[in-house]
């Protein structure tokens, strides 16, 4: 019997000394405003990817992580280096959707990194199906931050008609 709650005290020890909680886990706000930045800004495009690293199980961590790794190929010089970002990125973002390819956020991602991108770089196959995912499911969005944080963009693009844009509330 003693050996029992030995084995139990030790393997409750264990538990809470072993793998660490997942803490740190930043905060959507936090994804969102560096993400935002990101273009602008090396240095929170570099944070943004170093944040989310150890959470990139998340699906939508990983398609930050691989948008921002797509955006730093416009931090670096070398052609090189650009493509190898880009298709880094792309890979990541893709396996994001992939994993869970009914989250509005990560087809807006999508929507927005393809509606952006230069058209030599060919990445731009899902505009039409993003486009009519995002314009079916905004009205059943439960989450007022994020209706804010993507309606400016939405109502900006030059991929959306007049008409879908007044659709968007």
């Amino acid at each position: 019997m003693k050996n029992v709650m030995l084995l139990g005290l030790l393997f409750l020890i264990k538990i809470s000394n072993g793998a660490p909680a997942n803490k740190n886990v930043p905060s959507i706000n936090e994804v969102r405003n560096l993400y935002e930045n990101s273009l602008k800004n090396e240095d929170d495009c570099k944070k943004l990817i170093d944040i989310l690293e150890p959470h990139k199980e998340d699906p939508l961590f990983l398609g930050y992580i691989g948008c921002a790794t797509m955006m730093m190929a416009k931090h670096v010089f070398s052609p090189f280096s650009k493509m190898s970002y880009f298709k880094k990125g792309k890979v990541m973002l893709e396996n994001a959707i992939k994993a869970d390819d009914k989250n509005f956020e990560l087809r807006f991602l999508r929507f927005t990194a393809q509606t952006n991108m230069p058209s030599f770089l060919g990445y731009h196959d899902n505009i039409e199906t993003d486009k009519k995912f995002i314009l079916n499911s905004f009205s059943q969005l439960n989450d007022v931050s994020l209706e804010q944080y993507v309606l400016p963009t939405l109502k900006k693009s030059k991929d959306l008609t007049t008409t879908e844009k007044v659709k968007l509330r």
